[in-house]
């Protein structure tokens, strides 16, 4: 790997060996780096119940801050590591405004939504979009910001995923025939 001449900090990206995320990004903090982790809350179905788990947003990466007078060397070997991720020759860099990005997107996936959490068979109405005033029944979550819906579309029940930013909770009329 090319030597780093500018005296200017950079947040980096590092590849991580497979399910070993949190083992590198634990093993780089002892070490006194400075590593950014970016998670989700999730909700997940574990041994037959819901639970919120937090995911990692990029599995496989990491992001660490280092100036050009930092030592690169003990992160090659650090456990869990596997590379700098390389662009051009080189570390790729990533935007501190990028890095500020995902922390906000993951703080604000850590604040639990306005009211009890979706349930299967809640009522939804599709607030924006092509079919938005359409009503559908939550079928279950497909990441922190998707779900499955049935809609009654085109005289037949449909299932769609689409943003939940999308739908909000709705009274309805609406029984399809799951």
């Amino acid at each position: 790997m090319p030597a780093i001449s500018s005296e200017r900090s950079n947040w980096y990206l590092l590849q991580c060996k497979p399910h070993q995320d949190e083992r590198a990004h634990l093993n780089l903090l002892q070490q006194h780096y400075a590593v950014f982790h970016p998670q989700v809350l999730s909700e997940r179905v574990i041994r037959g119940k819901r639970q919120q788990v937090r995911e990692s947003l990029f599995p496989g990466y990491l992001f660490i801050h280092l100036g050009g007078n930092d030592n690169w060397a003990p992160i090659r070997s650090t456990r869990g590591v596997s590379r700098f991720v390389e662009f051009n020759h080189g570390p790729a860099t990533v935007p501190e405004n990028v890095i500020e990005h995902l922390r906000a997107r993951c703080f604000e996936s850590s604040i639990s939504r306005d009211g009890p959490p979706l349930t299967p068979g809640d009522h939804l109405q599709i607030i924006r979009g092509p079919l938005s005033s359409l009503e559908g029944v939550f079928i279950t979550s497909q990441g922190p910001e998707r779900v499955m819906i049935l809609l009654q579309f085109l005289n037949r029940n449909q299932t769609i995923c689409m943003p939940l930013r999308d739908l909000e909770r709705q009274l309805s009329s609406f029984h399809p025939n799951i």
